[in-house]
């Protein structure tokens, strides 16, 4: 999920809005038996519920057979049994990586008191924190001394008004500011660096059995809490060839934090990660895209390179357990792929496999359909990949050095101001701001923008609880 992501949410969940998304998984739980009743819609068809004109008449190029029909893709769906991960992706402790110079894959079990508490923002003063602050301060690069940004259930944009105006920070989330050093995209026309976020889940099994099913690599952004719940995913997920990469201990929204906060949630991460697999990833994906040049400086000075993606490109498969409705999701796909069509570059795209949901989706109908298109055909692969990199650059222990970081149009941040420990103060940094593709440079442009995605004032958040939306995407 990504802040400046949340329009269809705030329309869906506002008075008279959540009115309307009950009335939608009303019709589509009324029309699931039937649906339930029939196979995936075949190559070349179109799906839409017999009797309401509410639900979209959709084409695909193609869709899995097994695919649960849309219309049981709901809220309300009954929960599946957790997915099994095939034979052949089961990891086996000191196996060889399929990446050159990397260890063997570790044993790994779970010690209680090793690891912060699951899904909190892990305390500062412990002895591993503190050497990473040290790190941090060792490396050279200079910190921002920006303030953070003021955590708040309403328009970030609104609440930070002044932190919003001042584009020497470039805030993603006001604004859509993305620097030379964030990656953003695949160079090349018409490829899709796919990626998925919040994993490993407990439905991350069925996406990477259908990806084991097509041939196809992805870049998983992974959240340390869930890694070490689920070490046995992560492993397989590294053990396939997926990238892998950093996306915080407990998905906060970095700008709010302290320096030191952000430096536990990464270095966490990492630390996770390294243990369970071997190889500390040298990328990180901030949680909602919200980034300014602060949290770029500590990633930069901890050794890893900012993915978001692409412009508006989100899928807003997060949605749908909060009630959005299933078929948004794949016209909000549609859009992607019609839009893409039209860049000269490649893209990247926000989708995630937290839930039955999104993981239902992606395998019995998005990526079926994305890998059946022919006017244009589109290329699938990893992030790492469609940068033209080899899998051992994403990872600490086994990147040469020469080619990291692996941005292809990678240019080192400039700025001012010491290196701080702390989020106070005010100051300028890293010039050179680019725009995204499908976004706005122009700050006024965007908050308007964001200022409509991301509304949530308190009668929308009361909204929002009462048909169980959650934000941890």
């Amino acid at each position: 999920m990504r802040i400046s992501s949340q329009l269809a949410a705030v329309v869906a969940l506002s008075a008279s809005g959540l009115a309307s998304a009950k009335m939608e998984v009303r019709q589509a739980s009324a029309s699931s038996a039937a649906a339930s009743a029939s196979a995936a819609p075949a190559a070349g068809t179109t799906a839409a519920a017999a009797g309401t004109s509410a639900i979209p008449s959709l084409s695909f190029a193609s869709t899995n057979p097994t695919a649960i029909p849309l219309g049981s893709i709901t809220m309300s769906a009954p929960v599946q049994a957790t997915a099994t991960l095939r034979a052949n992706l089961v990891a086996t402790p000191g196996a060889t990586p399929p990446l050159s110079g990397a260890p063997v894959l570790p044993s790994w079990a779970f010690t209680p008191g090793t690891f912060p508490a699951l899904d909190q923002i892990p305390p500062t003063n412990s002895t591993q924190v503190a050497a990473w602050i040290q790190e941090v301060a060792n490396s050279g690069v200079t910190i921002p001394t920006f303030s953070a940004t003021t955590s708040t259930v309403d328009n970030p944009c609104t609440a930070n008004a002044a932190l919003a105006a001042d584009t020497s920070r470039c805030w993603w989330t006001c604004g859509g500011c993305t620097r030379q050093t964030d990656i953003v995209s695949c160079p090349d026309k018409d490829t899709w660096g796919v990626s998925y976020d919040d994993g490993p889940s407990d439905y991350t099994a069925d996406l990477l059995n259908y990806m084991d099913d097509v041939k196809l690599k992805s870049t998983f952004f992974v959240v340390g809490s869930r890694a070490i719940s689920r070490p046995n995913i992560l492993q397989a997920e590294y053990m396939a060839g997926h990238q892998l990469s950093v996306h915080t201990w407990s998905h906060p929204s970095l700008t709010t934090l302290t320096n030191e906060q952000i430096i536990a949630e990464l270095g966490w991460t990492r630390e996770a990660m390294r243990q369970i697999t071997g190889v500390s990833p040298n990328t990180m994906r901030p949680p909602y895209g919200d980034i300014d040049d602060r949290v770029r400086a500590i990633a930069q000075a901890m050794g890893m390179t900012p993915i978001i993606w692409t412009g508006d490109f989100d899928t807003n498969d997060w949605h749908v357990p909060s009630g959005y409705s299933p078929y948004q999701v794949i016209q909000s796909f549609d859009t992607i792929l019609t839009t893409a069509s039209t860049l000269n570059t490649g893209f990247i795209v926000l989708a995630h496999d937290l839930y039955q949901q999104t993981v239902d989706l992606a395998v019995g109908y998005i990526l079926p359909d994305a890998l059946a298109r022919t006017n244009p055909k589109f290329n699938l692969m990893s992030i790492i990949e469609c940068q033209h990199k080899p899998l051992e650059d994403a990872y600490v222990e086994t990147n040469n050095n020469q080619t990291n970081p692996f941005s292809s149009n990678a240019v080192a941040a400039t700025g001012t101001g010491a290196v701080s420990a702390t989020a106070a103060g005010t100051g300028t940094a890293a010039s050179g701001s680019t725009a995204t593709p499908g976004t706005s440079n122009t700050s006024t442009t965007k908050n308007g923008a964001v200022a409509k995605n991301v509304g949530w004032t308190g009668a929308v958040a009361a909204a929002a609880a009462a048909v169980g939306a959650v934000a941890v995407l």
